[in-house]
């Protein structure tokens, strides 16, 4: 827990839902999906914001772990990605050597799916948030040589941002600090041994359930209803 990292991806707390999974929306992920290229390889969902869902994903140039940002393909949303893009190229170029304190952009490109063209971010994969640690301690508080050094990180971030490139962070709050290791070591890929997929397992779906396969399942199971009401008909 040496640094902290301003982000804006999605805390997680919550599944985002299958409406969002439209023309306009959210792009629907399955692990082994391949993105970017081929590059990087979909591997589970971290969260998701209101803009974008965030996964885990395998870098296979460098051979790493990283984050990759999808965002919903609608204009604004489109908008909204280029200036965050503009932003944390600036904030990267800036800082060739990561010691910021700033969560770092690797790569970002367009990526088209069922629902629209979606710009895409990749960065450093970190660990959980502030606000996962405040409730991992039961909201108990932490200990001082801890908040220490999480406000030293964090101011380190803000003055590079404002006094090196006039950047104003307006959206500071506990789920947007990263630690840079996840509380559990189990879900942190490289600390659990995690093999990285590197091709989708057949069968598989993660993150969401596509809305065609529910209004199957419904489908089927109107059928059974009727057949039933039939049978007890003819009886």
């Amino acid at each position: 827990m040496s640094c902290a990292s301003s982000s804006s991806s999605g805390s997680g707390e919550e599944d985002e839902g299958f409406d969002a999974y439209r023309k306009g929306g959210y792009h629907a992920v399955r692990v082994g999906d391949v993105f970017g290229g081929r590059r990087y390889i979909a591997q589970r969902k971290l969260g998701w914001g209101q803009f974008s869902t965030v996964w885990l994903a395998y870098d296979t140039r460098s051979s790493k772990f990283v984050a990759l940002k999808i965002q919903k393909s609608a204009a604004q949303f489109a908008e909204a990605a280029l200036h965050e893009i503009e932003f944390l190229s600036a904030i990267a170029n800036g800082d060739p050597t990561s010691s910021k304190c700033v969560v770092r952009l690797i790569d970002h490109f367009k990526h088209t799916g069922p629902n629209g063209q979606h710009l895409c971010l990749v960065v450093e994969f970190l660990g959980d948030s502030l606000l996962r640690l405040i409730k991992y301690n039961r909201y108990k508080g932490i200990e001082l040589n801890k908040v220490r050094e999480i406000c030293t990180s964090v101011l380190s971030g803000l003055d590079y941002l404002h006094r090196e490139l006039g950047i104003i962070h307006t959206d500071l709050k506990p789920e947007n600090v990263l630690l840079v290791s996840t509380i559990n070591p189990a879900k942190d890929p490289v600390r659990s041994g995690f093999t990285p997929i590197l091709e989708r397992p057949e069968g598989i779906t993660a993150g969401v359930v596509m809305p065609n396969m529910i209004e199957r399942k419904l489908k089927r199971k109107a059928r059974r209803a009727v057949a039933r009401i039939s049978e007890g008909g003819r009886r």
